[in-house]
């Protein structure tokens, strides 16, 4: 395969863009519910998860915005369904905080106050003393904050007690402050244990693998039989298709395996400390550039194989800086560039995920066709620092950061937009709260070298798919991610570092059936199978 399209002169800066971002793993993720917090105190009647509630309103009658609080450690649990959860009145607090008795008794209706002059068990103890049936405690800011107990507070508190953003205390004040009647209900719903974008998402990184990995041994073989041809003529001009030759394959050593690591560390801690719009606007820009040449180098490459864009594949024309290049190429480039301008500009609406995983998936497959790894010792040393890599920038990076680098750069926080572009996502479609279901571009990238060495080896050696490696090394990667959906349920939605167990699935494959099979020195150093010399002709058996 050779680079031939509208950024083929700049094919350095796509495999650039490709490792720096392609190869970035971010964590299955589904958005967190539950908040979990080890450090807030715990103790009998103050033991609650902090829980996001959902708060919806109606404004004299008709409704309105539905907010999103956050549950306190104290207090009773929450009801999970929406059916079941009361629509109450809301009141103002006199005074404003609570922090003392209100000038009017209150007869169930739930109680909206501000933060601050006392604390939260003081000012749930004073509601319900005065007969609310649930107290609304706005924040002095944007965010929501966890609501503890103090040592000696009094935690014998039967309503529920809720914070509220800074924006929805003020809309909700606002509507009091007119005299309209508020009414509002809460209820913290659970999400179901599995989501039907979680499927597809699995059968579009299983099928992004298998697409990119017949592609990889397609063009492998075909380098291989063109080599042999040129080796039986004796030709002088023989290709080498076992690096970065004029094929357009990229080796990855051990050196820049283990370089990885280092390299995708900097950049993510560079992107958590960076983030914000300004950086995600160079990142876009960056992922359409990557974007733009994966889908022209699929599309060309699919078109081509049809005979009626055969001729304008073959035929070529110079174009000033950018050197020879096809006319199916100059056909297909302008739709490219217009799908992700059209995406960039239109990204923040409901659909443009659809865009986004065209881009993506193109991008990958494209890089898994350039990108090669050469033998099972260096795939075992990237996905080994691989592994590595995504278990600490997930669990361990609270230590240094208190909070998971990986899921906060995933998500896109202190950027004000939906997570950052280098993701496949798919809207959660049956969750009662919504979000992404979300897969990094590595988690499919890193295993799917893997898995197209494993079908090059099958094919140079002329294996059929069970006596080969490629249709166990894919069935591993497919238990693997599935096991991580599993894992990611199980956790409420925590983000998953998806190569903790795609790693040993895949690469523990391929390992133990190199060794029964007594290939596994081959494959670790080789990786590819003894071929006859094209210029040697077995002897005929003498009649």
């Amino acid at each position: 395969m050779k680079f031939g399209g509208v950024f083929g002169a700049f094919s350095v800066v796509s495999v650039s863009v490709a490792t720096v971002f392609v190869f970035w793993s971010f964590p299955v993720y589904g958005g967190d519910i539950v908040h979990e917090d080890d450090i807030a105190p715990k103790r009998p009647g103050c033991q609650n998860n902090f829980v996001l509630v959902k708060v919806p309103t109606w404004v004299d009658g008709e409704q309105n915005i539905e907010y999103v609080g956050l549950g306190a450690r104290f207090g009773p649990t929450l009801e999970s369904k929406e059916k079941h959860a009361n629509q109450t009145r809301l009141t103002l607090a006199e005074p404003a905080d609570c922090c003392s008795t209100p000038k009017k008794k209150l007869t169930g209706e739930a109680i909206l106050v501000q933060r601050g002059n006392c604390s939260f068990t003081t000012k749930a103890n004073i509601a319900e003393d005065a007969g609310a049936s649930a107290i609304l405690i706005v924040n002095n800011s944007t965010g929501l904050f966890k609501m503890v107990c103090e040592e000696d507070a009094d935690i014998d508190i039967q309503i529920p007690v809720v914070m509220l953003p800074q924006d929805a205390g003020a809309s909700l004040g606002s509507f009091l402050s007119n005299n309209s009647v508020v009414s509002v209900q809460l209820y913290s719903p659970k999400r179901p244990p599995v989501d039907v974008a979680e499927v597809f998402l699995w059968l579009m990184a299983v099928g992004t693998i298998l697409c990119a990995s017949y592609w990889s041994a397609w063009s492998a073989r075909e380098a291989a039989i063109e080599r042999d041809k040129l080796l039986k003529d004796d030709s002088d001009d023989v290709p080498d298709v076992g690096g970065s030759g004029s094929m357009g394959f990229i080796d990855i050593s051990t050196r820049s395996a283990v370089l990885f690591v280092a390299v995708a560390s900097c950049f993510l801690v560079m992107l958590y400390k960076l983030m914000s719009f300004w950086f995600i606007e160079v990142l876009v820009v960056l992922f359409c550039i990557g974007g733009v040449e994966g889908l022209q180098t699929c599309l060309v490459s699919l078109l081509s194989s049809f005979r009626r864009f055969e001729h304008p594949a073959e035929s070529f024309v110079k174009v000033p800086f950018l050197g020879a290049i096809s006319y199916l190429t100059l056909a297909v480039s302008p739709f490219c560039i217009t799908f992700a301008v059209v995406w960039a500009v239109y990204r923040r609406i409901s659909f443009a995920w659809i865009g986004q995983d065209i881009l993506g998936i193109a991008l990958i497959i494209t890089v898994l066709q350039i990108v090669h790894v050469p033998n099972l010792k260096v795939g075992t040393v990237l996905l080994s620092c691989a592994f590595l890599y995504d278990i600490f920038w997930v669990f361990f990076s609270k230590v240094l950061f208190h909070e998971s680098v990986m899921i906060v750069v995933a998500r896109g926080d202190r950027s004000g937009e939906d997570g950052i572009p280098m993701l496949l996502k798919i809207p959660r479609m049956f969750d009662p709260w919504g979000g992404y279901s979300i897969i990094g571009f590595g988690d499919i990238i890193l295993p799917g070298l893997l898995v197209a060495f494993s079908l090059r080896y099958d094919w140079l050696a002329n294996r059929n798919l069970r006596g080969g490696y490629f249709l166990w090394a894919m069935t591993a990667y497919g238990l693997g991610l599935l096991i991580t959906y599993l894992a990611l349920n199980m956790m409420d939605g925590h983000g998953q570092p998806a190569l903790l167990y795609i790693v040993p699935f895949t690469l523990g494959t391929m390992l133990t059936l190199g060794k029964r099979r007594g290939e596994l020195k081959i494959l670790w150093r080789r990786g590819e199978p003894e071929r006859p010399c094209p210029h040697f002709e077995p002897a005929q058996p003498s009649q």
